[in-house]
């Protein structure tokens, strides 16, 4: 079943860190027959602050569209711990299973400066939308 929804972009600013989101339903990928949903998010984020920042810790909360709770931290982002100098931006993407055609997940970034400063950032709350959802509307 081919979606014909346009890629939203969620975005959300902490303390000059922009974190984007554009999540993207993987029918290829998916079994809805045997309750597998699998998404794909890219997340760009842009550091407009005056300090250099690494990010140290991820961490997700997802709710699927049964109610379901899941929570995930861990270390950096696909394997990196990505150090963003004023200005720079970076830019990865991932996936997301669920056992149910829809969800949400928002989490956050854990930063630190070379200083030893830290802070979170918030990545904005994004919705997992998939065609397979009988309760949204077309």
């Amino acid at each position: 079943m081919a979606s014909s929804r346009k890629a939203l972009r969620y975005e959300a600013v902490t303390d000059g860190m922009k974190i984007a989101v554009t999540p993207k339903f993987l029918d290829e990928e998916s079994l809805p027959a045997k309750g597998r949903f699998v998404w794909a998010y890219t997340i760009e984020m842009e550091n407009s602050s005056d300090t250099t920042w690494t990010l140290t810790l991820r961490h997700w909360d997802i709710i699927d569209s049964f109610g379901r709770r899941q929570t995930v931290d861990g270390e950096g982002v696909v394997g990196q711990t990505p150090r963003l100098e004023p200005g720079d931006k970076f830019r990865y993407s991932s996936g997301a299973p669920l056992a149910a055609p829809s969800g949400m997940m928002s989490g956050s970034y854990t930063f630190v400066s070379d200083d030893g400063a830290e802070f979170v950032a918030r990545v904005p709350a994004f919705s997992l939308d998939s065609p397979y959802d009988q309760n949204l509307p077309s």
